[in-house]
């Protein structure tokens, strides 16, 4: 990859709290600040699985846009996991994150995570969809995950980076790091165009 020398006059703002996110986006630009906004993840129920996550990386953009300066430029992202047609979000504890372990189990379910990268003069939103297929989990090695990693601020309740991906996981068709949270690739061309 080329540098982004381009944006050398501007202020690259993350609007993230997840720390993979911030250590993706460092490996392909170190010079970014981090703004997390306070957005409540709801969306409507008529929308279909793939304009989920571009619906709710616009509303964390309506949130921060206010904020910005004439040379920011702010990425937001949001990532959801389908399988069956059903999304699976953050499980709010143990016993939901173990009931999605286990509808996972066994299946190859999709990973979409859309971003927006937008300034005040300029949007542009890109989405990415990676299939997952995980073998047949055991019920001890659910447990042993959820009591040792406590994946509750991760989409499906699973890290790919983690020890659940490290021996679950079969195989992947498409870019590791969207799974992981932000399409490194499809976020890396944007930015070339500001």
């Amino acid at each position: 990859m080329q540098p982004l020398t381009n944006l050398t006059n501007k202020q690259i703002i993350l609007a993230s709290g997840s720390p993979r996110r911030r250590e993706l986006l460092g490996s392909i630009h170190h010079n970014f600040e981090v703004r997390v906004t306070d957005v409540v993840e709801n969306f409507p129920e008529n929308l279909i699985a793939e304009e989920v996550p571009i619906y709710l990386a616009r509303l964390k953009a309506i949130a921060i846009l206010p904020s910005l300066s004439p040379n920011d430029i702010a990425i937001t992202a949001d990532t959801v996991v389908v399988v069956n047609d059903t999304i699976l979000n953050k499980p709010v504890d143990a016993d939901e994150a173990r009931s999605m372990l286990r509808k996972l189990s066994g299946t190859t379910h999709r990973v979409i995570t859309a971003c927006s990268i937008f300034s005040n003069e300029k949007q542009i939103e890109c989405s990415d969809t990676v299939k997952v297929a995980f073998r047949e989990l055991l019920s001890s090695e659910i447990d042993y995950y959820i009591e040792h990693f406590r994946p509750f601020d991760k989409a499906g309740a699973y890290g790919i980076q983690e020890w659940i991906g490290m021996v679950g996981i079969e195989r992947i068709e498409g870019s590791y790091y969207t799974v992981m949270g932000l399409p490194v690739h499809k976020i890396y061309n944007a930015l070339i165009q500001f």
